[in-house]
């Protein structure tokens, strides 16, 4: 049986699978089999690489070293993988998945070294007045594919970082912070040019230290670019930096995949590195940010001094209040933010959501694009939650109806529930889409206090007349509710 036919062909069906897995997550309801898809890709684009591996280990002395390193590493991985996927709590996933995009980039910039090192290697039919050429296609590879995984790796640890709170989630604020990262662009393309004029190898088949060295060069550059990429985006953006950083992961596995000639890798990254790009450019539409400002990395501001502003005082209620209003609406609306995702109040919340459906009050869920730290994290919440699909309505599609709505329940939501976005120009969420809950007849904001959201923007909600804050922690504010409606 000749391997390489057989692995070529498991890599079609690996991504087409990949394909329908990316079809599949786009829906709620397909979202398990489009899971189911994936796993079976990677299952089926794993066998057929460690066959090929133990294929071609055959004309090595060490065979049996080659094939023992490889399975080691795919136990421990796999070990690691599901003992962190067992352990992680759901408010963990978006600090996890930047992790993981870290090992992403980093093993870009491993297997760049390694083609730098090795050097290119051609089949017998290769022409000699090709060979020049294709040596030069083959260094550019190696330096742009550690560059994108040395920018991924450094800017995914720092959100990770900032999402896990462990480093202050404030925009890092430079001198000249734009000329920095153009200037860094500018310099590796430049670094790049010369390095592919370089003769990487010397005459003895040795690696040139000076191709070497210029090759560290452009390691540290982009390790330090990536670095302020990231750190100067400041917390309240950290969805679309999530987000972004899966497109560069994605494009660094694509480069993985020259590098290597293993076109499964290039269909994998260029299908992560496309969907992780579009999927940018959709939450900063959302979020009113300029693309091109998330990929040149710096757009957070600090809230201005605006943020001090006395807007009154606000109104406060309890329990069992809210209940009674509840009870005697005819509609409501619940907006989720990442508060709920907190306190884990998404089991109550969907128990006070059958107990008024059954009391005949239409209630529906209206969700903003990036609440929570994650696309569709309050969409997964819920649906753990078994709150049926067809009550959890987007952003766009609910806004229309709050002016009508009785009563709106904001759990946990803060700056995705802000007018200052489209009442204050001064704001540093200005122009940014929200869902529009002051409209509504009574809005009822679910905090444990007067704490300003993740933007670090005060939200004039809280003190308009028709709002009313019930403090405490969300899960047992909604128990007490569920309580009081009897």
């Amino acid at each position: 049986m000749d391997i390489s036919s057989v692995s070529v062909a498991a890599y079609i069906v690996a991504s087409l699978l990949f394909i329908l897995s990316l079809a599949g997550l786009s829906k709620h309801e397909s979202a398990r089999s489009g899971l189911t898809y994936g796993i079976v890709g990677m299952g089926i684009a794993l066998a057929a690489t460690v066959a090929v591996t133990i294929d071609a280990s055959d004309k090595y002395d060490d065979q049996a070293l080659i094939i023992g390193l490889m399975i080691a590493a795919i136990v421990i991985g796999a070990l690691i993988g599901l003992w962190r996927a067992r352990i992680v709590e759901m408010t963990g996933m978006p600090e996890l998945i930047a992790l993981l995009h870290s090992f992403v980039g980093l093993a870009a910039v491993a297997i760049g070294w390694n083609g730098h090192i090795g050097g290119p290697h051609f089949s017998a039919s290769t022409l000699l007045e090709d060979v020049p050429a294709l040596i030069n296609i083959h260094e550019a590879e190696v330096s742009i594919g550690i560059f994108i995984g040395a920018v991924t790796f450094t800017g995914s640890i720092v959100a990770n970082l900032k999402l896990s709170a462990r480093i202050s989630s404030a925009p890092l604020m430079l001198p000249g912070k734009n000329f920095i990262n153009i200037g860094s662009l500018v310099l590796f393309a430049i670094l790049t040019a010369v390095y592919v004029s370089l003769d990487t190898h010397t005459a003895t088949g040795d690696t040139s230290t000076g191709a070497t060295i210029l090759l560290g060069v452009i390691t540290l550059l982009a390790l330090a670019l990536g670095w302020h990429l990231v750190a100067s985006i400041g917390g309240g953006d950290m969805p679309v930096v999530v987000s972004m950083l899966n497109s560069y992961s994605g494009w660094a596995a694509a480069a993985s995949g020259f590098l290597l000639g293993n076109d499964l890798l290039i269909v994998t990254g260029a299908l992560v590195g496309s969907s992780g790009a579009y999927l940018s450019y959709i939450m900063c539409k959302a979020m009113n940010r300029s693309f091109i400002s998330v990929i040149a990395g710096g757009f957070g501001i600090e809230a201005p001094a605006s943020a001090d502003v006395d807007y009154g005082e606000h109104r406060e209620i309890q329990a069992d209040a809210a209940a009674e209003l509840l009870a005697n609406a005819g509609s409501v609306v619940i907006t989720p933010g990442y508060g709920m995702a907190v306190a884990q109040a998404q089991y109550p919340v969907a128990d006070l959501t059958a107990k008024l459906r059954a009391k005949g009050v239409d209630v529906r869920f209206g969700i903003h694009p990036v609440a929570g730290r994650l696309p569709g994290h309050m969409n997964v919440l819920l649906a753990e939650a078994k709150v049926p699909y067809d009550i959890v309505l987007e952003m766009d599609e609910i806004n229309d109806d709050l002016g009508e709505t009785d009563v709106v329940l904001v759990i946990g939501a803060n700056d995705t529930v802000n007018p200052a976005a489209s009442e204050d120009p001064t704001s540093p969420i200005a122009g940014m889409p929200v869902l529009e809950v002051w409209n509504a007849k009574d809005v009822i904001v679910f905090k444990r206090s007067m704490a300003v959201g993740y933007a670090g923007v005060q939200n004039p909600l809280f003190f308009r007349e028709n709002s009313q804050m019930l403090f405490g922690d969300a899960k047992d504010r909604v128990e007490d509710i569920v309580r009081a409606l009897g």
